[in-house]
């Protein structure tokens, strides 16, 4: 079971041993781009420079990683055996996790803890889920006329692209590793430029369980070089991206240019947190507020837009208000720290932005304001914000990826204004419901335009069931079996009986 520690995590992350390149054909390789130059939004102190991928060393990973697939190595060896490898490879995670956390936390700014109790154990067990399914995805046997057999076999797709955001590193990659993995493909991984030393150690971790040279390459890079070089790469199958909309529809004309390759992406959200009258107010104020600013609101399921009836806009308002005062950002290696850095000077200027343009489009700031947050020196810190809004305001439009809570209040008694508000975003990803009313809870589930739906809860969910959105959150899903389909190919065998 993982427990945070007392050690003084700031010593040991001066003595952390950082991979620096790229991870191709089981070696360690010099990049031909410029080098990446990390800054660890803890101080703002520059972290060693990363090898970068130009579109040849792209080349080089995907023809390793076709080679491998081509060899048989992974793709041909009995599912049973992957899923073997790939529960060594989760208790590799787990041994090494407070490395991996403490990794994480200094390059991006999440709380130790937090990156150790949640996102490490997530991996983990997203990794051992897929192991123990790798045996379980089934072929067909049509039933056919007695003089014919009729097979349809899942086959592995083949070399996959896998580019993944800084928010949740290593947890984004597992939910695209694991799954591209266990059916039999190769993947060239492309992870996010703020987080690449956390997913060089895990390609090492890879290598070190058993998983064979080529069956995972990671390259860091720009996305517009590496990223691209991706997209457009004829001998890559299939791309699977979680980002922003902007550049995963890049990624959607990357595949139309080359060789239509499937792109499964997914997009970014606006959740809205809609509560009824008959709802707990307190307990789902104080649970959207918590679901806005957890990991210093950078989630693509932030709960940044609250729903309540205008007959208790001010109590709502007042609640989250409190909630944000005592959720101060602080030192990621403090153990006790549960909100912790902006994973950038650029992010935390994005957010304060926001937050200027909503007060000067009339936004009541019920709590926190557009100034940098001093926790550590150097360090880039943003107190959570409330903000009381209209639908219309950009603040309530646009995903924010930061502590910004936008509170909206709705007049229509039957629902119907408050779910036309609550969809009116191009996002589709997640949304929450909170009544006591089954009925209502039917019925407006099911005409929320979203991915997921939580109801009388937030962010809760486990391996079995699929995450991804629609309308502008893409068509993506991961996690559960069905993430498995996407990296699949269906085959159909007829055999002619005499």
């Amino acid at each position: 079971m993982f427990t945070a520690t007392g050690d003084d995590w700031a010593d040991r992350a001066a003595a952390l041993s950082l991979h620096t390149r790229m991870f191709i054909d089981g070696s360690w390789e010099d990049g031909t781009a410029e080098p990446l130059a990390p800054i660890s939004p803890r101080d703002g102190r520059a972290l060693p420079p990363i090898a970068a991928a130009s579109a040849a060393d792209i080349d080089r990973a995907v023809r390793s990683a076709r080679a491998a697939f081509d060899a048989g190595v992974w793709s041909r060896i009995a599912p049973r055996e992957r899923g073997q490898l790939l529960i060594a490879f989760a208790q590799k995670i787990h041994d090494n996790a407070e490395e991996l956390a403490l990794t994480i936390s200094l390059e991006m700014g999440k709380p130790v803890r937090e990156a150790l109790q949640t996102e490490l154990r997530a991996v983990v067990n997203c990794f051992r889920w897929y192991g123990e399914a790798a045996d379980k995805v089934l072929d067909e046997l049509p039933v056919t006329a007695p003089n014919s057999l009729a097979l349809v076999t899942r086959e592995p797709a083949g070399v996959v692209a896998a580019v993944v955001p800084w928010n949740f590193p290593l947890t984004m990659t597992a939910w695209k590793l694991a799954p591209a993995l266990a059916v039999g493909n190769s993947v060239v991984l492309k992870p996010a430029e703020h987080t690449t030393f956390s997913a060089l150690r895990l390609a090492e971790l890879a290598h070190e369980a058993g998983i064979p040279a080529g069956v995972l390459n990671v390259t860091p890079g720009a996305g517009h070089v590496a990223g691209r070089a991706l997209g457009e790469h004829p001998d890559v199958d299939v791309v699977t991206f979680t980002g922003s909309p902007e550049i995963g529809r890049r990624f959607l004309g990357y595949a139309a240019a080359s060789n239509g390759k499937r792109v499964w992406p997914e997009l970014g959200g606006k959740t809205a947190s809609l509560v009824l009258p008959d709802a707990d107010l307190e307990r789902a104020v104080r649970a959207s507020a918590d679901g806005c600013f957890y990991n210093q609101g950078q989630m693509c399921t932030a709960s940044s837009r609250l729903l309540v009836p205008r007959a208790q806009y001010d109590s709502a308002l007042e609640i989250a208000a409190e909630v944000a005062r005592t959720s101060l950002p602080a030192d990621p290696f403090d153990v006790s720290t549960s909100m912790g850095a902006i994973v950038s000077e650029k992010q935390l200027a994005g957010i304060a932005g926001f937050v200027e343009r909503a007060e000067a489009e009339g936004a009541e700031l019920a709590a926190g304001s557009a100034e940098r947050f001093s926790a550590v020196d150097g360090g880039s810190y943003f107190a959570p914000v409330v903000l009381g809004v209209t639908p219309a305001h950009e603040v309530a439009q646009r995903e924010v990826f930061g502590p910004v809570l936008s509170v909206i209040a709705y007049d229509d008694v039957d629902d119907a204004l408050a779910i036309a508000i609550a969809n009116g975003t191009e996002y589709g990803l997640a949304a929450a419901l909170w009544s006591t009313d089954l009925n209502a809870v039917h019925t407006l589930s099911r005409r929320l335009r979203a991915g997921v739906v939580w109801v009388n809860c937030f962010e809760e969910g486990d391996m079995t069931i699929p995450f991804g959105g629609v309308k502008g959150s893409g068509f993506g899903r991961d996690k559960s079996l069905h993430a498995m389909e996407k990296f699949t190919d269906l085959k159909t065998t007829w055999i002619e009986l005499s």
